[in-house]
Order: C-alpha cells, then sequence, then structure tokens
C-alpha cells in the first residue's frame, strides 16, 4: 500500500473563485436607485392616470351638457315641443305631463334664436341667451340633472 499524497502546500489554486469584494456597495446603491426610479415611474404614471381620466370626465359632462341644452332650444325654435319634452329629466316630467308642457311651451314667446355659455360642470347649469319673437331677449339659466338608468345629462329645468 502507498501511503497517501501529502497535502497541497502554499500557492496552490483553490478549487473555486472567492466571491467579489469590490465594487458590492456601488452595485447595491444603483440597484435602489433603479428600483426607487420604477417605484417613482409606476406611482407618477397612475396619479397621471386619475388626473388625466378626471379632466376627460368634466370634458365629457360639459360637451353632454352643452349638446342637450342646444337640443333642448334648437327644439322650441323649431316648435318641436314633443323633441324638446324628451330632454327633460324625469323629475320634469313628473311635474308637467307631455300636452301640458306643449301647451305653455306653445303660449310663451317664441323662441327665436340662443347663444349657449358657458357650463358650469360643478353645479350643472349653462347660462342661455334667448332672442324671442318681437325682438325681446332674455338671460335664461338651464339647471340640469343625471339621468338614472343611463347616467346621460338632461334638462331638469329653466329659469
Amino acid at each position: 500500500m502507498t501511503a497517501p499524497a501529502p497535502p497541497p502546500g502554499p500557492g496552490v489554486a483553490p478549487p473555486f473563485a472567492a466571491p467579489p469584494t469590490e465594487g458590492r456597495r456601488t452595485r447595491l446603491w444603483i440597484g435602489l436607485g433603479i428600483g426607487a426610479l420604477a417605484v417613482v415611474l409606476c406611482c407618477g404614471g397612475g396619479g397621471s392616470a386619475v388626473i388625466g381620466l378626471a379632466v376627460t370626465g368634466v370634458q365629457a359632462v360639459g360637451e353632454q351638457a352643452r349638446t342637450v341644452t342646444g337640443d333642448y332650444y334648437q327644439a322650441l325654435v323649431e316648435r318641436d315641443y314633443g323633441r324638446a319634452y324628451e330632454q327633460l329629466c324625469d323629475d320634469a316630467q313628473r311635474r308637467e305631463s307631455q300636452p301640458e308642457f306643449e301647451r305653455r311651451a306653445a303660449a310663451e314667446p317664441q323662441v327665436t334664436a340662443f347663444r349657449l355659455g358657458e357650463v358650469d360642470a360643478i353645479n350643472l347649469t349653462v347660462p342661455v341667451d334667448v332672442s324671442l319673437a318681437g325682438g325681446d331677449r332674455e338671460q335664461q339659466q338651464v339647471s340640469l340633472g343625471r339621468d338614472g338608468q343611463t347616467g346621460g345629462v338632461e334638462v331638469c329645468g329653466v329659469s
């Protein structure tokens, strides 16, 4: 039998490489910085999206308000009182039937022209400059409301 080989001496290469120790803190801080940047981008993008949706929602309500109010007054100009009545909210229609509305609208001074003002999206109102038959002019305030079923905007009153 032969004797076992003596253990390796100094200067022998280890069987595995030692883990690097240089730059360890630098890599840690770079990684943390990239992670923080990703969080800021995600949260900032989400916040921007929420703000964008809110602005778009307000613009959509304003556009609907102008459209409904314009349709209502255009129907009055054309003496199509049935179409004007369709623009009214449920509460207004409960207060006054369509035949009653048509009689009242026909008896009032005829609307010949109108100009819509800026929509107040918070209070859901629209000022309207109205020209009447005979040359009179009026400033009217249209109050709007949301339809409970469709979510659309409807005319709830004129003062």
